[in-house]
């Protein structure tokens, strides 16, 4: 098993050349719009994601906008994204909930974020660690990934994974796994061919250690 030392030696390691998540660079968007752009950014490229997201929230910032709004405008602002008929009903729903339920202000649970129409733990994880700086573990492709290949979990789903990292990993270190391992995810540790032979973390991935480059 690894040590609490290796794991901040990796993060460290990670940090110095650290790529913004998306959810990094647009940090500043108050918490509804941070929830929102998680919830669209699922299987959906940052790179679509946010232009979209910024061109639509200049317009319409708060959940009052996407309430009145009509579905169908509401999927033409989306087109591009994943499943965006899909997610677009998600969008004008949790809004509804959050003004009704919530008096205007987005949930900081586990529990209530999950509750809300469209979020995942994936997506509540996020917005926990991103917006609320709050203890929590968003396991997507990337964390899922790069976890396994560092030998540091045995897992076949992304929820095995986040159960196991919880285990693993201290738990103030919690909210830099997806920060960290997304950008490493995203040009360095790729599903393809990644490129072990620049990977700062190579000595310590086991995965890494097995390739003959």
């Amino acid at each position: 098993m690894v040590s609490p030392s290796e794991i901040t030696t990796v993060f460290s390691l990670l940090e110095k050349d650290h790529p913004l998540t998306m959810l990094e660079e647009l940090g500043h968007y108050t918490p509804f719009q941070m929830l929102v752009m998680t919830l669209l950014s699922s299987r959906t490229r940052d790179s679509t994601t946010i232009p979209i997201v910024k061109k639509m929230f200049a317009k319409y910032p708060n959940p009052e906008h996407f309430v009145k709004m009509d579905l169908q405008e509401l999927e033409e602002w989306l087109y591009g994204v994943g499943f965006y008929k899909v997610k677009a009903q998600n969008v004008k729903k949790l809004s509804g909930i959050i003004l009704e339920e919530f008096h205007g202000k987005v949930p900081d649970t586990f529990e209530e974020l999950t509750s809300l129409p469209g979020v995942g733990r994936k997506t509540a994880n996020c917005v926990l660690a991103y917006t609320f700086k709050k203890p929590a573990i968003a396991v997507d492709i990337h964390v899922h990934r790069i976890s396994n290949r560092l030998g540091w979990v045995k897992t076949k789903t992304p929820d095995e994974t986040e159960e196991a990292l919880q285990k693993l990993i201290p738990r103030d270190l919690w909210i830099e796994v997806n920060r960290l391992f997304v950008g490493h995810g995203q040009t360095i540790c790729v599903p393809i061919n990644p490129k072990c032979n620049i990977c700062p973390v190579r000595k310590y991935c086991e995965y890494g250690r097995k390739r003959n480059l």
